[in-house]
């Protein structure tokens, strides 16, 4: 994966200063109200805003989970700040579906959703938001309308879906939205964490300055935004997510071009390990991985035998995993997706066992978990 080429110049021509200062000024704004979890989340939030006024130049619209484990995060209050900054924001806390499918328009809005776990929080309450979250995942991609019945005649009637959006709420959110998202996770101040206030009779004109200012830029801009197709250093899609933001901070220049990809590099990678079910899945090869290095590569090992070695490692879930541990059937369970089962396989020492063939492993481990080059090496197995 390619790194940055270099900046290339935003010239802020009548926006009132250099782009890359604007998005300093952003940012600066935004922490004076708002603690955010890490510098590459608060650049994160910065680049996204500005991204918001060049959404018809761009493939995708990423969306900004906000994201905590409690109320008094600060969720809402990042949402108060984002809306005032944003292209044309509409914001809701409980709006319908059809509402939502009828703000969106060929010239995107910026959607802002409040309170998201009560649109999907739970099982029930997610299955009667099943078109809303429709919506938002075909909308992170240009060209993908949603086709409703409409109108007294009942004709088929397409609705745009394209625009960049961001829920804040309680919890994990569904994670076909979380795969389309800039992960914010937010969490309560400590008590030497000291915000501004916000009021919004005070602070919303210099917020709308701002705004203003990164919609000039975007006018000037967006002729160059359409071409362009900067390396990035993710692939698919969190690439697709992340594209916005970079080629943002490529216009703008300065340090911007660099901020970004550590942004994107660093929270990308920590989101790849986030989701309980995929993420497991993956770590599993990863840890099976190391499980037959442990033991010398042998070409097999028996399943009591990698069961023993992954629950030892006191740094992987596999010892809590479910009641008593993970179990045979646990581990074909997390393995039945990538087509590798158990067989009977006859060891050195003569025995039979239940177990893994190592080179079962070699397809997958090569397509999900490449970070470790697999040794070469293959000594005789022992794994009984």
């Amino acid at each position: 994966m390619d790194g940055p080429t270099g900046p290339v110049p935003g010239t802020g021509e009548g926006t009132g200063g250099d782009a890359a200062e604007l998005l300093d000024e952003l940012r600066s704004a935004i922490a004076r109200y708002v603690i955010l979890p890490s510098r590459e989340a608060l650049d994160a939030v910065t680049l996204w805003v500005a991204a918001t006024h060049l959404q018809p130049a761009f493939q995708h619209a990423p969306r900004l989970a906000v994201v905590g484990p409690a109320k008094r995060c600060g969720k809402s209050r990042l949402l108060d700040v984002v809306t005032e900054t944003v292209h044309k924001p509409v914001i809701t806390v409980n709006a319908s579906t059809a509402a939502v499918f009828r703000s969106v328009t060929e010239e995107p809005p910026t959607l802002l959703v409040d309170e998201a776990d009560t649109l999907f929080g739970t099982p029930k309450v997610a299955e009667k938001n099943e078109d809303l979250r429709g919506l938002l995942n075909a909308g992170h991609q240009r060209n993908r309308p949603a086709l409703r019945i409409s109108g007294p005649e009942h004709k088929p009637t397409e609705f745009p879906t394209f625009a960049m959006a961001a829920l804040a709420g309680i919890g994990e959110l569904p994670d076909t939205i979380m795969d389309r998202s800039i992960v914010i996770r937010m969490r309560r101040r400590a008590p030497g964490e000291k915000v501004a206030s916000f009021r919004a009779r005070r602070d919303t004109p210099g917020l709308h300055g701002l705004r203003d200012r990164l919609e000039a830029w975007a006018g000037q801009v967006a002729g160059q935004a359409v071409e362009m197709e900067p390396p990035m250093p993710v692939e698919d899609r969190a690439a697709d997510t992340w594209e916005p933001l970079v080629v943002v901070a490529d216009l703008a220049g300065g340090q911007w071009p660099a901020t970004a990809r550590s942004a994107c590099k660093t929270m990308s990678d920590y989101e790849a390990g986030q989701d309980e079910d995929g993420g497991l899945k993956t770590r599993i090869l990863a840890d099976i991985r190391s499980a037959f290095a442990s033991c010398g590569n042998p070409e097999a090992l028996s399943t009591n035998r990698l069961l023993s070695v992954l629950k030892e490692d006191p740094e992987a879930p596999w010892a809590e995993y479910g009641t008593n541990g993970l179990t045979p059937r646990g581990l074909q369970l997390l393995l039945k997706d990538y087509g590798i089962q158990s067989a009977n396989i006859r060891f050195p020492d003569g025995g039979q066992a239940k177990g893994f063939a190592r080179n079962r492993f070699q397809d997958a481990w090569t397509r999900y978990c490449p970070t470790i080059p697999v040794q070469a090496e293959a000594p005789a197995a022992t794994g009984a």
